[in-house]
């Protein structure tokens, strides 16, 4: 039976986490300035909520305050790896993640309860309803008849990966080709830096866990580019399901290191507006994600992204 330890308050960690998040997409720097109210405007909260968010922050050493100027980014928040080390977990997000890696290794069922869970987790009813709402918010789980819920199906067997990758090969380029796609610079740029750092990793150092963020981001970028909100909430909703464990089971690191080149390829076409290339190398990425394999270098497809140079 696994227990779930004590976490500070829910709503100050999220709110930590979505004060990182505004500040690396907005391309913030160690050092950076993070006044009360400007945070408090861009995460759509009032003062108080941000100052106990900041603190926590501080307590962690991710920011830091001066007497003189007030909190400043102490981090550097391309190395989302240490950032997510040194933040503790809410209670319910931290037996969320738990109930994900124990249903993607078959040991929980499809269908699950609440008393079931409490009793596995040595965790009260209320932290295990928290812990449900979050899988249901993110399209991980559907409420069942009673006190039940059912897992949705998950891309973690080869015959749900294809489809995975069929639905994405589908929307993820149409998306870029739909009049009024824009790209976020500034978040791009932020981008941009994490996966050059982890790319200059040696093999040995190379974080399959900060790959999986930056992977989501770079394809949340495109969806969330989309002037179609629908297609915009297809694709985030299916990017929730590549966040559960063992999504990259199997890639080895000369794969997922391709797969950044490949990133960044596509990503100096976005910036120059080539959104005709860009959807073409975006197939062409998906195709070789699909089949996991890094022989599939020798087949034409790196030497089409080594054809596109970085635009000056």
């Amino acid at each position: 039976m696994q227990a779930v330890a004590r976490r500070p308050r829910t709503n100050h960690l999220d709110l930590a986490q979505r004060i990182l998040d505004v500040a690396r997409q907005r391309g913030f720097e160690a050092g950076a300035h993070l006044p009360e109210q400007q945070i408090a405007s861009l995460c759509n909260v009032s003062r108080t909520p941000v100052r106990a968010a900041l603190r926590l922050l501080t307590e962690k050493g991710v920011v830091r305050w001066e007497a003189e100027s007030g909190y400043r980014l102490a981090v550097d928040l391309t190395n989302q790896a240490t950032v997510a080390a040194d933040l503790p977990s809410a209670e319910e997000d931290e037996l969320a993640e738990m109930i994900l890696r124990d249903r993607s290794a078959r040991r929980l069922d499809q269908t699950v309860t609440i008393g079931a869970l409490m009793r596995r987790y040595d965790a009260e009813r209320k932290t295990v309803l928290k812990a449900l709402k979050k899988l249901t918010d993110e399209n991980l789980l559907d409420r069942a008849p009673g006190q039940a819920w059912l897992f949705r199906r998950a891309p973690d067997d080869p015959e749900a990966q294809g489809e995975s990758y069929e639905f994405r090969l589908l929307l993820e380029p149409a998306a870029i080709l739909a009049p009024g796609f824009r790209l976020d610079g500034t978040r791009a740029a932020a981008l941009r830096q994490g996966m050059e750092t982890l790319l200059a990793l040696p093999d040995a150092a190379f974080d399959i866990k900060e790959f999986q963020r930056l992977d989501i981001d770079f394809h949340g970028l495109i969806a969330d580019g989309a002037a179609n909100r629908f297609v915009t909430d297809a694709l985030s909703d299916h990017l929730r399901l590549r966040r559960l464990p063992g999504t990259y089971a199997g890639v080895n690191v000369f794969r997922l290191k391709q797969s950044l080149r490949e990133h960044l390829t596509i990503l100096d076409q976005l910036e120059s507006r080539q959104y005709e290339v860009a959807a073409d190398l975006l197939r062409v990425h998906l195709r070789l994600s699909r089949s996991q394999r890094p022989q599939a270098a020798s087949r034409g497809a790196p030497a089409l992204f080594g054809m596109i140079s970085r635009p000056e």
